[in-house]
């Protein structure tokens, strides 16, 4: 008698288990698919759990990035097992949480090859290779994998030398070992050292052949890339991308269609590449016919179609695919904003910000930094603050581009202060800040500003480039600052190794000539160590002009005609220095050539002052 009960304790026992084997497998499948709120659902469901259900629980968090969420399941467990623990420093691990990871790992009652395994793989990616040393040293059992992990960090620290004598330690390295290391040389830029490695391998895969094809594209090797290509006995779709994308990059269009048309794949990744070597190359027929016959299109294949319209000057065609397309995403939105801006359409450009803001979209540091160009070329302060006041919400206010964007928009607005303000919070001004507050001083009329920056600048240890010197000689020349302008362009050569361009030249010849140095500027055009370019000859012209030297004045126009024989402005105001100096007849010739040539001149110009 006594049995029956005992068989129906085991029977309802054995229902309950299975009912949790199979909600745990349920459970299981929602969260690899993604499917994070029904399977929380199901989970806070369960009258019954077990610790594999909290350990599916636990990684579908994780996956999902809702780490605190997965700590709170996790700290809440009734009971933990290797697994849980592995999973938690797994989590921290994947997003960053380094120090997460480590006061995990250090509570972790049992640890198992797998738990040191992880925290080899967190160091390393994180960068941190000697405690990751640190770790793989102290392992009693090392398998391959651990081996490849500390390979693959000095990989990705870009630290080939190290990797290679790290590979020779591992007594068999596997196909992923090989290929580590291949990747390894191919990212260095060590081409030659990559194809030894690989022509030694004892086995190669496709994801081999793929990474030696993608060093020799990488660095423009194009007939290795090819002749490897050909070689290669199971090409699969990234194969065929890669060698198609490299060709079009390199400019050989009619070989990367030839083989765009054998290729025995439907790849939209391939078909993406060749379209924007088309749009690079200003062939938007072809590119369009390529995006008008695909079947399928994703976001990037019409991203790439709207940012080739833009860059061809195609605002309106741009506009018209935009329109049509069905999913946009922040760099769709940031295309259009940007050609707009670029293009000097900026109440369009400010106009699609808001339509983006409408359909809930969440600006980035490019968005912001268009809209504040916009702002700056339409001296529109209030706006400009506005979107000052947004980045500052957003987060971007220590982000280089937002923060340099901010700067030159106060400063084209003639609100240097504020433009100063923006630079002194920013955590980590980079080269394009100082250039930017330089530039803003130097137009704005604060030549000395400009220079006492110029010097706070290279205090800082930071090495001013090309466009920081056109910006501190554009400053020494408005504010007529010559003993600093020669100082600084002597600086340039001198203790920086620059290579003076047509800007600084410009911007020299101006200095001197604003001064009446006009014999000095002239003989530094004709030591220029590159062609004076029309830039240069128009500020000599210009110094002319203000100073009265007609001959010279003549020469410099007659260059400039060579060089812009279509610009009104050159024969309009050689037509007036004529003029000035009673040189009627000289004037008139002027005139006269202008309608020769076919340069049509606005009204009102003749005889101009």
């Amino acid at each position: 008698m006594a049995a029956g009960p005992a068989k129906t304790t085991a029977a309802v026992a054995t229902a309950a288990a299975s009912a949790v084997f199979q909600s745990n497998q349920e459970l299981t499948r929602l969260a690899r698919s993604g499917q994070l709120a029904a399977a929380r659902r199901l989970f806070d469901g369960m009258p019954r759990r077990n610790t594999v259900t909290y350990n599916a629980m636990l990684s579908a968090l994780a996956r999902q990035g809702r780490l605190d969420e997965a700590r709170r399941l996790f700290d809440g467990m009734p009971r933990r097992n290797t697994v849980s623990w592995n999973a938690m420093i797994a989590a921290c691990s994947d997003h960053g949480r380094v120090a997460d990871a480590r006061q995990l790992f250090d509570a972790m009652p049992g640890r198992d090859e797998f738990s040191w395994t992880l925290m080899v793989s967190c160091y390393a990616r994180g960068g941190e290779l000697e405690l990751a040393r640190e770790f793989f040293d102290e392992m009693v059992e090392r398998d391959i994998a651990s081996w490849n992990l500390m390979l693959e960090g000095f990989v990705r620290a870009g630290d080939p030398d190290s990797a290679s004598s790290f590979f020779a330690k591992i007594e068999s390295p596997n196909v992923v070992s090989w290929v580590t290391l291949l990747n390894g040389y191919c990212r260095a830029g060590r081409i030659d050292d990559a194809r030894e490695l690989f022509d030694k391998m004892p086995e190669r895969n496709v994801v081999s052949w793929n990474v030696m094809l993608d060093g020799y594209v990488r660095f423009s090797h194009m007939e290795e890339a090819y002749k490897l290509f050909m070689e290669i006995p199971d090409r699969n779709s990234i194969s065929w991308t890669t060698i198609i994308s490299g060709l079009a990059r390199a400019g050989k269009l009619k070989e990367a269609k030839d083989l765009l048309d054998k290729m025995p794949f439907n790849n939209v990744a391939a078909k993406t590449a060749l379209m924007h070597g088309y749009l690079q190359s200003k062939m938007v027929d072809e590119a369009r016919q390529i995006f008008y016959g695909m079947e399928v299109r994703d976001t990037v294949c019409w991203n790439t179609m709207i940012s080739g319209y833009v860059q061809c000057g195609m605002l309106d065609d741009a506009s018209v695919l935009f329109q049509k397309m069905p999913n946009k995403d922040i760099v769709s939105w940031n295309t259009m904003i940007a050609g707009y801006a670029q293009n000097g359409l900026f109440v369009e450009a400010l106009h699609h910000f808001m339509l983006m803001r409408r359909e809930t979209m969440r600006a980035d540091w490019s968005t912001y930094a268009s809209c504040l160009s916009a702002c700056a070329s339409l001296a529109a302060l209030q706006v400009g603050r506005q979107f000052h006041g947004l980045v500052v919400r957003s987060g971007h206010i220590n982000d280089s581009f937002a923060g340099n964007a901010l700067i030159s928009s106060y400063a084209k607005c003639g609100r240097i202060l504020e433009a100063r303000q923006v630079f002194d919070e920013m955590s980590c001004p980079d080269i394009v800040s100082w250039n930017a507050l330089i530039d803003g001083y130097a137009s704005n009329g604060h030549g000395t500003e400009a220079i006492s920056l110029f010097r706070e600048m290279k205090a800082n240890s930071v090495k001013p480039d090309e466009v920081t010197f056109v910006a501190i000689l554009s400053a020494c020349s408005h504010a007529g600052l010559i003993d600093e302008g020669l100082e600084f362009f002597n600086c340039l050569t001198i203790e920086y190794s620059l290579k003076p361009v047509a800007e600084h030249y410009a911007c020299m010849v101006d200095l001197l000539g604003r001064a009446g140095r006009l014999n000095e500027a002239f003989k530094l055009v004709q030591g220029m160590q590159i062609q004076a370019t029309a830039g240069v000859w128009g500020a000599l012209l210009g110094a002319c002009r203000l100073h009265k030297n007609h001959e010279l004045a003549r020469f410099a126009a007659e260059k400039l005609f060579l060089l812009e024989p279509h610009q009104t402005s050159n024969y309009v105001l050689l037509s007036n220095i004529n003029a000035e100096a009673g040189k009627w007849e000289e004037a008139e010739k002027t005139r006269v050539s202008i309608q020769e040539k076919g340069v049509h001149k606005p009204p009102g110009l003749a005889g101009s002052t």
